[in-house]
């Protein structure tokens, strides 16, 4: 497709003489009519190798496409949803993600991927938000199910347990430990829920009843705040992701070979970035996922990571630096290590230095959004130390910097990032609005994020256009922060902006204006762990008597920062 490529548009993309040896600048996106259909390609190619591990159990690739099979046999038959249903799914990485994520998509299903640690108010609204009539919950998050799922339209819950997938006996220890001896299962009340392992046993004795999969048929409502405000669902269809997963395969193959490949994978399955990266493009190359489920524990991720001789790992830097910060990790056998990716927040260069001098391979920085499902550049694979750089536009992918009137800005000069390709989302789930707001009339998505460009056609980030706050890779929106915190009756006003940390890149710091002068510190932060997830709660409270203010009244941010 388009190899010969005429003089104008290599003035336009610089970037297409820069590509790294083997990676055209474009290539045939539409190789799969939908995921499943990709799925069971890698099913069939790669049946007897091994897919996922978690916790001691691994399973191939036959026995996923046995068991997401009798999920998704047991969804439409049992549960009698039609293509198209929202089904949401709310735990860590174990085993049961991929099974009920692929049942999920085989049957014709939409994927809502919820976070475990959502409050019952941040589920609540996305469960009303997208419509979805079930949800998949690990039972250590089904208390705060029971609390969302009044006002919502889920009609049914299915429960699973951390040891599930492990096999008898391990499954009945595992389980035990977990919700007798370290207390980590809240007692809930869901007396119509239906056990994970119910549901596949039922859907084993019923037939699939392959739905009719398109290109533009969604796949999944990926929440984000977007550029702007409250969250929203980023409507990612199955071509979507498909195009990314093979633009990025194209970009990494080189160093990939099938069926050999082991990759650490930390970041949750939910999130964009491992969902594709980890989950779905070394499925592609027939590698084994190891799932960690609790990367916070570097001890015990480290120990894991001690069993393998693993050839890729992805994460945030955040995370790397707290594994570089553990002498342990200096002693894991990095021999076969080839690729180190990172993403969903900037790489240190200190960090990536280390990365290198300790691992022997350099951290390669990618840059994407939820709403470009989300890679949209990555620097070369043959990158030898770390350039600063975000990289370059990954194939068949149009990105520019243009000005507030949305003119490009010549080579240099900084302006919002914009990105075209097929990845981009089709727009936000029944916002309207919202989407006019982030798509240009020609095809472009407008990041929010304000880079430049050299010569090369390598793109930098410089600053960020949107007041979104990125802790360890997660967006928090001060609007969110802002609503829960003038909720508290003794609140007049409240303003939150980003601060550096040197932990989780920022955090969120919250200026309140007190309507009872006997409002303490403390009493805000209760307050906001209660109505907000432990990344989105501020770490920094300050009061003052007024909040700076535009002749209309709108709060600077911009001010405060």
């Amino acid at each position: 497709m388009q190899n010969h490529l005429n003089q104008s548009a290599k003035n336009h993309r610089p970037w297409l003489g820069s590509y790294q040896d083997g990676v055209p600048a474009e290539i045939d996106v539409t190789q799969f009519s939908s995921l499943p259909a990709f799925l069971e390609d890698v099913f069939h190619t790669f049946a007897t190798r091994p897919a996922f591990h978690n916790m001691g159990k691994t399973l191939s690739y036959a026995e996923i496409d046995e068991l997401s099979e009798q999920f998704a046999c047991y969804l439409q038959n049992d549960l009698k949803l039609k293509k198209g249903d929202r089904v949401a799914i709310m735990m860590p990485n174990l085993l049961q993600y991929p099974v009920a994520l692929f049942g999920i998509l085989r049957a014709g299903l939409i994927a809502v991927n919820c976070n475990p640690l959502y409050t019952a108010r941040e589920l609540e609204y996305q469960l009303k938000d997208s419509g979805a009539v079930a949800i998949i919950v690990v039972a250590n998050f089904a208390k705060t199910v029971e609390e969302a799922l009044p006002k919502t339209d889920v009609k049914h819950v299915l429960v699973t347990e951390l040891g599930d997938m492990l096999g008898f006996p391990k499954k009945l220890i595992v389980n035990a430990v977990v919700k007798y001896l370290k207390k980590m299962v809240p007692a809930f009340h869901l007396p119509n829920a239906t056990s994970f392992l119910g549901a596949l046993e039922k859907g084993n004795n019923s037939q699939l009843n392959k739905p009719a999969l398109t290109r533009e048929d969604v796949a999944f409502l990926q929440y984000t705040g977007g550029t702007t405000g409250v969250a929203k669902g980023a409507v990612l269809t199955h071509g979507n992701i498909a195009a990314n997963m093979l633009q990025a395969k194209a970009w990494v193959k080189s160093l990939l070979n099938d069926g050999e490949e082991i990759i650490i994978t930390p970041l949750p399955l939910y999130h964009i970035f491992s969902l594709t990266a980890n989950c779905l493009i070394f499925s592609a190359v027939g590698a084994l996922n190891v799932l960690i489920t609790n990367p916070r524990d570097i001890p015990g991720f480290i120990k894991e990571m001690k069993k393998w001789k693993f050839s890729a790992i992805t994460g945030l830097n955040t995370l790397f630096n707290a594994l570089l910060n553990n002498p342990e990790f200096k002693t894991i056998d990095f021999s076969k290590l080839k690729i180190t990716l990172g993403g969903g927040m900037a790489v240190q260069r200190a960090v990536a230095e280390r990365w290198k001098e300790v691992t022997k391979v350099p951290l390669i920085e990618a840059y994407g959004l939820t709403e470009t499902s989300p890679a949209a550049c990555i620097n070369r694979m043959d990158l030898k130390d770390y350039n600063g750089f975000i990289g370059l536009p990954l194939p068949s992918t149009d990105m520019k910097i243009v000005d507030d009137n949305g003119n490009e800005v010549p080579t240099g000069e900084a302006g919002e990032i914009c990105i075209k390709g097929p990845q981009v989302m089709s727009g936000y789930w029944q916002k309207p609005e919202e989407t006019a707001k982030v798509m240009t009339p020609d095809g472009y998505f407008r990041s929010g994020d304000i880079g430049t460009m050299n010569e090369e056609g390598y793109f930098k980030i410089v600053d960020r256009k949107k007041d979104m706050i990125l802790v360890s890779g997660f967006n928090v929106y001060p609007n969110e922060i802002e609503e829960v915190a003038v909720m508290h009756p003794k609140v007049l006003e409240a303003a939150a902006i980003a601060v550096p940390d040197e932990r989780s890149g920022e955090v969120p710091k919250i200026f309140i204006v007190k309507k009872d002068d006997s409002l303490t510190e403390q009493e805000i932060l209760d307050f906001c762990r209660k109505n907000l997830t432990a990344y989105k709660v501020p770490k920094h409270v300050e009061f003052r008597t007024e909040l700076p203010k535009t002749n209309v009244g709108k709060i600077l941010r911009k001010a405060l920062r």
